[in-house]
């Protein structure tokens, strides 16, 4: 009595006892540590996973920023393997194409604020008649503090897809959402090479970490 489990580790009891909670409490019931604590554990199916998933959340703050940090600070974090970074950005892609998926079956604009989380994990979109995601594609990426974008090329790639609508979509890395002067002329220009092509430009949409900044919603167009 007591001697038949005295070999086994002492994790394995508390992993069952995770998921057991996962499953009859849902996730909402654990906090950020120990869902990543269950995404590792097929990672490191023969160690306690719980100092390598609260050493991420005290390295990027929250379950959402450890699943989105770059592969390259994902290794600077002590006890980390290719193993387990491999399945924190599996879990961040079946995020994302669930997501791409629900947002694709529905009319964009009539969801504005699902719209709106979509757009923090995905840069762009052009829209049909119906306002329904045709096309989800990033145009151009850049350094941390410039993006160059080709007016030409968007309008371009509008028409290709046939969409009526597009919605632009970039982030600022710095966290705040404000729109630049760069932004906004750029937005401009776009908008008036694309109106007379049958394009309509919805809106353009910056997202950061302290939120997001619609240039419609500020009368910037």
């Amino acid at each position: 009595m007591g001697f038949k489990d005295a070999g086994k580790p002492h994790y394995l009891g508390h992993r069952e006892r995770l998921r057991r909670r996962f499953r009859e409490a849902g996730p909402d019931a654990l906090p950020d540590y120990e869902l990543l604590e269950l995404i590792l554990f097929r990672a490191a199916p023969r160690r306690d996973t719980k100092p390598l998933a609260k050493a991420l959340i005290a390295r990027f703050g929250t379950f959402a920023e450890a699943l989105n940090a770059p592969e390259e600070l994902l290794r600077e974090v002590p006890g980390i393997g290719e193993a387990a970074i491999t399945e924190l950005k599996l879990v961040r892609a079946a995020a994302l194409r669930l997501m791409r998926g629900e947002v694709l079956e529905r009319p964009v604009l009539s969801s504005w604020a699902q719209a709106l989380d979509y757009c923090r994990a995905s840069m762009g979109f052009a829209l049909d008649k119906r306002n329904q995601i045709i096309a989800d594609e990033v145009q151009q990426t850049g350094t941390v503090d410039h993006t160059p974008v080709y007016v030409r090329e968007v309008v371009k790639r509008a028409l290709e897809l046939s969409a009526t609508a597009i919605v632009l979509v970039h982030n600022h890395p710095s966290g705040d959402p404000t729109p630049s002067r760069a932004d906004i002329e750029m937005t401009r220009q776009i908008v008036a090479a694309a109106k007379p092509l049958g394009v309509l430009v919805h809106d353009h949409i910056i997202v950061g970490k302290q939120g997001h900044a619609s240039l419609k919603g500020l009368g910037l167009i």
